[in-house]
Formats: C-alpha cells, sequence, structure tokens
C-alpha cells in the first residue's frame, strides 16, 4: 500500500514536471525571445595561427619573448600576472642573468617594509619573485580606471572560450559602432568611456584601446611590430602564461596514445594465439 502510494506521487511530479516542461518549450517556440544587440553583432573570434595551437603544437620561443614585451611596454601598467614568477622566463629562452637584469630593471618594484622603521617601502625585483601588481589593491586599481578593475593575465587564456584567439582579436577589434546596429537598436549606443568592440561579451569594454598604431613596441629581432603581429605576440605569450607545461602535455599525450595503440594489437594478438582453434 505504502509503495502503491509513493509510486502515485511520484507520478504526479513527473505529470506536474512534464506539463511545465511543454508550456515552457511551446511559448520559447510561439513567443520566442527578442533578439539583442550582443546576441546579432557579437563576433566569434579570428583564427591568429598561433604555433601552440593545435594537437602538436609547440610554443615560439621568438615570438613569446615579443609576447613579454609587448606585455611589459602596453599591458603591464594596469594588468598584473600574479602567477608568473620571473625566473619562469628562463623557459622562453632567458638566461639567468638575462632573468635577474630584467627583475631588477623592470619598472613596478616589489612592495616591502623598512625593517628599521616598519613604514611600506618597496625594493628592486628578483627572480623570484612574482610580476608585481601595478596597483596597490583593488580599491586603488578601480579608482585609476573608472571603477573598472583589470583583471589579472597570467590565466586569462584558459578563463576565455578560444583564449587565444580572442585576446588576439579583442586587442585589434576596436571599432566605431556599425550605423546597422545603431538604426535597429537605438538603445544600444555605447555608453560613455565604454568603447564599442564587437569580440567581446556585450559588445561595450572599459578598457581603451591598448595597442593604437604600428610601431609601438620596438622587437629587437626585427620582426615588424604592426598592430596584428603585437595582437598575435602577446596572445602567444598569454597562452604560455596560462599553460607553461602545454609542451609536455602534447608529448606526453601523444606517447598515451601510441602506447595504447601498440597494447591493442599486442591484446588482439595474444587473444587470437591463446583461442587459435579453439570454436567459439
Amino acid at each position: 500500500m505504502v509503495r502503491t502510494i509513493a509510486l502515485l506521487i511520484g507520478a504526479g511530479f513527473v505529470f506536474v514536471l512534464g506539463i511545465a516542461l511543454f508550456g515552457t518549450i511551446s511559448t520559447a517556440i510561439s513567443d520566442p525571445a527578442p533578439e539583442t544587440a550582443e546576441h546579432e553583432f557579437h563576433l566569434h573570434p579570428k583564427d591568429a595561427g598561433l604555433s601552440s595551437a593545435g594537437v602538436f603544437g609547440k610554443f615560439d620561443k621568438q615570438q613569446l619573448q615579443r609576447g613579454l614585451k609587448v606585455y611589459q611596454e602596453v599591458c603591464a601598467a594596469c594588468h598584473s600576472l600574479k602567477y608568473v614568477s620571473f625566473r619562469d622566463l628562463e623557459q622562453i629562452g632567458y638566461s639567468e642573468g638575462q632573468v635577474k637584469a630584467l627583475a631588477q630593471a623592470w619598472p613596478i618594484e616589489q612592495p616591502s617594509v623598512n625593517p628599521d622603521t616598519g613604514e611600506a617601502m618597496t625594493r628592486k625585483n628578483i627572480p623570484s619573485d612574482r610580476f608585481p601588481s601595478p596597483y596597490a589593491n583593488e580599491v586603488a586599481a578601480r579608482a585609476a580606471n573608472n571603477n573598472a578593475l583589470p583583471p589579472d593575465l597570467s590565466l586569462m587564456t584558459k578563463a576565455r572560450h578560444d583564449g587565444a584567439n580572442y585576446v588576439a582579436s579583442l586587442l585589434t577589434g576596436y571599432q566605431n559602432q556599425p550605423a546597422e546596429l545603431l538604426s535597429k537598436f537605438p538603445d544600444a549606443k555605447t555608453p560613455q568611456g565604454l568603447h564599442y568592440n564587437p569580440y567581446f561579451a556585450n559588445l561595450n569594454i572599459a578598457m581603451p584601446p591598448p595597442i593604437t598604431s604600428d610601431g609601438q613596441v620596438t622587437y629587437e629581432d626585427g620582426i615588424q611590430a604592426t598592430r596584428d603581429q603585437m595582437a598575435k605576440d602577446v596572445a602567444a605569450f598569454l597562452t604560455w602564461t596560462a599553460e607553461p607545461n602545454l609542451e609536455t602535455r602534447h608529448a606526453a599525450g601523444f606517447a598515451s596514445v601510441i602506447f595504447l595503440a601498440i597494447f591493442v594489437f599486442l591484446t588482439i594478438g595474444a587473444y587470437r594465439n591463446v583461442w587459435r582453434g579453439v570454436k567459439h
């Protein structure tokens, strides 16, 4: 008796849920949500063509060093790299001495405390330090950026869908709002203090265009620093900061596939040898 009542109650819940689901689906079909400017004019990232893309991708160390230079001269004034240490740069081709010199010359110093007076001070960076934040705290960061908080870039390419392509496209995607958008969605005009960028989720971003012209950075390897090249280089560098072991992971995955393939063939051979001549 108790089981029958429980089954009836469960069937009642399923029936009610079915009616609710049917009502939701029918409403979505008969009265769909209106189109929005974000849905119609948001663009998917363009393929940046980075060497690290794909299952066999590898980092181009020259490009990573160019990307570091773009970060240093264009991005570091607002964005931190709190999960990356200066000594990690040895992985992209810098020597121990070069890392030490780069850390000491970094324009933003490490916060510290005067041991004699207890007062706040700063000191030169050393290789074991992580990249320092350009702001003392979140309040200072918001105060300097019209209440917008510049995100840390250490894991940015992992935090965004199609991250490397997203970063490269976003940096070169600033433009005036299309006339078609304003005629179709008059209320979607970019607010004062924001900037139109179709690669950003809601089309309007607080960050001003960081890369404004060709030659904004001078590369030591002779590569021409076009806006597109700088965007790709810093996207490659941020891909490395987010996943410095990418090449090792790719190699391990490839080796695992090879091992499994060999194991399957050996298993099939052993099976046929053991059961050879036996009807089954």
